[in-house]
């Protein structure tokens, strides 16, 4: 199973759930499988505004906006260093 890298297009990007943070890695089946699992991971706002209190639409949902992020494959990255 390769690994993909899950940026952000814009790193100014207010939605984006780890400030200080470039890019997340993650492994996946395809670019889909890792928008799914990055999806599942950081969903977003939990349940939006008092305005639209629907689950996973808060203000830091890229669901809906495919192009907002970049999936593309990398290599394995480093283990943490403890």
């Amino acid at each position: 199973m390769p690994w993909y890298a899950v940026p952000p297009r814009d790193a100014a990007d207010p939605r984006w759930p780890l400030p200080g943070t470039a890019e997340i890695v993650l492994k996946a089946d395809d670019p889909d499988d890792a928008r799914t699992k990055f999806s599942a991971a950081y969903p977003s706002q939990p349940y939006g505004s008092p305005v639209t209190p629907v689950r996973d639409a808060g203000g830091g949902s890229f669901q809906g906006d495919p192009d907002a992020l970049v999936v593309a494959e990398t290599g394995e990255p480093p283990a943490p260093r403890g």
